[in-house]
This record gives C-alpha cells, sequence and structure tokens, in this order.
C-alpha cells in the first residue's frame, strides 16, 4: 500500500515484458513435447476409463464428447505439472511479481528513479532492515495507539459524566440563555463525535484551545506546570533507584539475617505509609519544630523540593528494593550461578555480574511501571506541599470538569509514560540477549 504508486507501473510492465518469459517458452516446449509421446495417450485413455467407470457405477449414460472433453482437461492439467517438475530439476523458476519486483529493487537507477513516488515503500523497508529501529519503530506505532486510546476513553468519561461544566462555572443564578452561550462558545453543544474529533486533532496538533475557567491557553498551562511536576517525580525515582538497589542486594546477598529483616522491614512500612501522611508529618517535624526545611515548595529554593522528593519516592524505593532481592535470589541457585561459582570466581563478580545482571530485566519493569504511578500520583504530595504541578491542576480541573485542562493533563502524561516505556523496551533489548537474538530472527 505504501508503495502503491510505484506497483501499478511496474505491474503493468510485468504484465506485457513478463508475459511470455523464457520460463513460460520452456514450460510451452515441455507440454508440446509430453503430448506428443505415447505418455499422453495413455493418460487420456485412463482419464476415461475412469469416466466410464463412475457413470457405470452411478448407473448413469455416458456422452462421448463429455468423456473427451473431461479427459483432455485432467491429462493437460497434469501434463502442466509433469513440465513444470522436470523445469525444477534443470535450475529454472517461474518470475512472478514478487521476484520480478525484487529484481528491480537491486537496479541503482530503478531505485533512483521511483525513490519519489515510492519514498513511504522505502523508509518503511529501510526502518525493517534493520532489527533494532524496526523494534523501536513498532513500539512507537503502539504508542500513538495508546495515546488516541486514552483521549478517547477519557473524553468519553467527561462527556458523559452528569456534571455541568456552564452551571458549575455560572452557577445556579446563571440563565438559560446564559448556559446556551456558554456551551456554543466552547462547543458543548456539538455531538459527541464532532467534541472527540476536535479534542484528538487538538491533542495530536498540541492545540487544546483555552480552558473553561479563566480563559487560560491550555497548553500554556500545560507547559509551565508539567516540568515541575516531572522533576519531582526524576529526582524520586534517582532517589529510589540509588537506595533500593543496594539494599536490594545487600538483602539477598544475607538472607534471613538481621540486615534482611530490617532492610524488608523498613520497606514494608515505606509501603504501608500513605503519601499525605507522611507530608503532613514531615511538614510539622522538619519545618514547623525543627526549622530545618521549607513547608511549601519555592521554585528558586533548592531545599523546598527534599521532602516532596522524599515523600513521593518513599513507596517506589521500598518497591524496588523488595522486588530487587526476590529477583536475584530467584536466579542464584540457576545452574549458570553454580557453573561459576565452581570455576572459581569471587563471590562478589559471581553476585554482581552474573546474579544482578539476569535479575535486571524484573527491576527495570518496576522502575517503569512505578514511575508512571508516581506522575499520576503526584497530585496527593503536590496538594500537601502547596506545589502547582500538573497533578494538581488536574485535581482542581475535575471539579467543574474543565474537558480540555484535563483531558490536556492526562494525555501528555500519558504520552510520558509511554515515552519512558519505551525507553524501558530499549533496555531489554540492550540487556537482554535472548530480546535481541529474538528481534535479529523475525
Amino acid at each position: 500500500m505504501l508503495g502503491l504508486p510505484v506497483h501499478i507501473v511496474m505491474w503493468c510492465i510485468y504484465k506485457t515484458k513478463y508475459k511470455s518469459t523464457q520460463y513460460q517458452q520452456m514450460l510451452h516446449e515441455h507440454m508440446e513435447k509430453i503430448k506428443k509421446s505415447s505418455t499422453y495417450s495413455e493418460l487420456i485413455h485412463r482419464y476415461e476409463e475412469q469416466y466410464r467407470s463412475k457413470k457405470l457405477y452411478f448407473n448413469e449414460s455416458i456422452s462421448e464428447q463429455e468423456m473427451q472433453g473431461e479427459a483432455t482437461k485432467l491429462a493437460n492439467e497434469r501434463v502442466l505439472n509433469m513440465a513444470q517438475a522436470e523445469l525444477e530439476t534443470t535450475d529454472q523458476s517461474n518470475t512472478n511479481y514478487q521476484h520480478f519486483f525484487a529484481k528491480c529493487l537491486q537496479n541503482r537507477n530503478f531505485v533512483i528513479v521511483s525513490f519519489i513516488p515510492g519514498i513511504l515503500m522505502y523508509l518503511f523497508l529501510m526502518i525493517y532492515a534493520r532489527p533494532l529501529v524496526r523494534y523501536i519503530f513498532e513500539r512507537l506505532v503502539m504508542t500513538v495507539f495508546v495515546i488516541i486510546s486514552v483521549t478517547i476513553f477519557v473524553f468519553s468519561i467527561l462527556h458523559f459524566s452528569p456534571a455541568d461544566p456552564a452551571a458549575n462555572i455560572l452557577g445556579e443564578s446563571a440563565t438559560a440563555e446564559q448556559r446556551a452561550e456558554f456551551d456554543h462558545r466552547y462547543g458543548l453543544d456539538q455531538s459527541y463525535w464532532v467534541q472527540l474529533w476536535d479534542a484528538t486533532k487538538g491533542i495530536l496538533t498540541l492545540d487544546l484551545g483555552y480552558s473553561y475557567t479563566g480563559n487560560e491557553d491550555v497548553m500554556a498551562s500545560i507547559a509551565n506546570k508539567f516540568p515541575v511536576t516531572l522533576t519531582i517525580a526524576f529526582w524520586s525515582l534517582l532517589m529510589a533507584i540509588v537506595i533500593a538497589i543496594p539494599v536490594g542486594m545487600i538483602s539477598a546477598a544475607k538472607t534471613n539475617s538481621f540486615w534482611d529483616y530490617s532492610f524488608m522491614f523498613i520497606a514494608l512500612i515505606g509501603l504501608s505509609i500513605p503519601n499525605f501522611w507522611q507530608g503532613l508529618v514531615f511538614i510539622l517535624n522538619f519545618s514547623i519544630k525543627w526549622h530545618i526545611l521549607p513547608a511549601t515548595y519555592s521554585p528558586g529554593d533548592w531545599l523546598s523540593i527534599i521532602m516532596p522528593v522524599i515523600v513521593l519516592g518513599t513507596g517506589l524505593t521500598a518497591s524496588i528494593a523488595r522486588m530487587t532481592r526476590s529477583s536475584i535470589l530467584e536466579v542464584v541457585n540457576e545452574e549458570y550461578i553454580v557453573t561459576a561459582k565452581a570455576k572459581g570466581l569471587k563471590p562478589s563478580r559471581v553476585f554482581i555480574n552474573h546474579a544482578l545482571r539476569n535479575a535486571i530485566i524484573p527491576i527495570i519493569t518496576i522502575i517503569g511501571l512505578q514511575f508512571g504511578g508516581m506522575l499520576g500520583g503526584a497530585a496527593v504530595t503536590e496538594k500537601v506541599f502547596n506545589i502547582s504541578g500538573l497533578g494538581s491542576y488536574i485535581v482542581d480541573k475535575q471539579f467543574v470538569p474543565d474537558i480540555p485542562s484535563i483531558l490536556g493533563g492526562v494525555v501528555y502524561i500519558a504520552i510520558t509514560i509511554s515515552i519512558v516505556n519505551l525507553a524501558v523496551d530499549i533496555l531489554y533489548a540492550f540487556l537482554n540477549p535472548r530480546i535481541r537474538s529474538q528481534m535479529k530472527n523475525t
């Protein structure tokens, strides 16, 4: 389909130029040779006997003309098969359109002439000729479908929700004419499909229009608020990786020891503590009681980001630590670990180069999944520390509901999560030799 303009022309050339190829001529000669031999007469006689036997079995009348026609047809089909089998022994092959076009692609002049009309086809071939590029391209395509699906799903929920934006913003004292004017201004009087198309087009063109409250540019608001949320999530993720992986390694190396029990108990507490409660405790102690850290976030003060990062990253740190421990314990008893120990390798080298390297895939998976959860769950932390981020922005707009603002925030968080998952998939390909081998084989 991508190369349809080129294929139309080449198909016409193929049908005119290759209608009587050397193979077809040789096939015709072999068929004529067989027909002139006694073999052809024997085939005609055999099929006529079969026709007579069939008619006699069913007590039907025998038609000489029908018998000759059917016998000749079957004999010709048999002769064609015999001639094709003979040509196969002489290394002669039939040139179908696929072989013809593949041969044309090997011609440099053909590629140059057909490059402009077939540029999409050539880009597709270039992508699929390289396993890693194909791997990334397929996941980018899936990401596009995910974004479109999220847009449709979120918009449908907001559209069919019982809340009325005009009534919530204008108030109960607003007249019917004022509400109708509000709906007309923001396109809420259009059908579901028209509004869905406008929303999807806005997401793809980065033009979400204006919010219902404040008449502010949605894209400008998201561009101002999303970096704050992304920054807190990034530093929380970095903190979790730096702390959790060594903790998980120590717990796995010293199973059922004091360190193992202590670290896993602390990790269980970290998983159990709600973010809002932990944030309030931090504010009461570090800000109000000890005056060490500021209680609210300030863009110019790097100290104000410490508590939000710790609160948001606590649960992630605990999850990664527990996953690191369990993943390493799953592989330490594998045969290749026993073989490495039998070769006399140092325990530290066996643990890091063999155990951790093979256990890293589940750890990367949980990091990617939890990062998406951090972006979605950052709203609570942002509310506690008075951070004007994307999470709190979506929560504030939810009560209207401000469809363009909510849709833009949710979709662009989904885009970020999809990009992170794409990075995780690429890391799979680099870290796991089996995935690289599968990519090359497909």
